[in-house]
């Protein structure tokens, strides 16, 4: 399977997820984006179009903490850095966006972080 194969059914994985997955300003929308070297998450009101919060691998306070930002250990520390941005802005309920990927290894131990710092979905 080529590259394009590969990006085409990741989109059309992405898009099924989320015709279902829609974040209110009651319960945002926690998206996970993942990369081959760093992983992003953001906190998203999809109603009004705000982003409420973001942390990724490439924020300076985890680029000294964490030894490798695109392993499971940074998935973690990433988790964590949302559930405390989530808790100042008074968000504690989310709604998990996947983006398309399979629930384990970075995707899942985001998750599992982010519910140790706080969040509930």
């Amino acid at each position: 399977m080529n590259t394009q194969e590969k990006n085409r059914k990741l989109a059309r994985r992405k898009q099924r997820v989320r015709k279902s997955v829609v974040g209110t300003s009651d319960r945002p929308r926690l998206n996970v984006f993942r990369s081959r070297a760093h992983i992003y998450a953001q906190i998203i009101d999809d109603l009004r179009g705000h982003t409420v919060a973001a942390a990724s691998t490439l924020d300076e306070s985890l680029r000294q903490s964490v030894k490798s930002t695109g392993g499971i250990e940074g998935a973690k520390a990433v988790g964590k850095l949302i559930a405390e941005r989530a808790k100042a802005a008074k968000v504690s309920t989310v709604v998990f966006d996947r983006g398309g990927r399979l629930y384990h290894g970075r995707v899942k131990a985001l998750a599992d972080a982010s519910r140790e710092g706080g969040l509930q979905f």
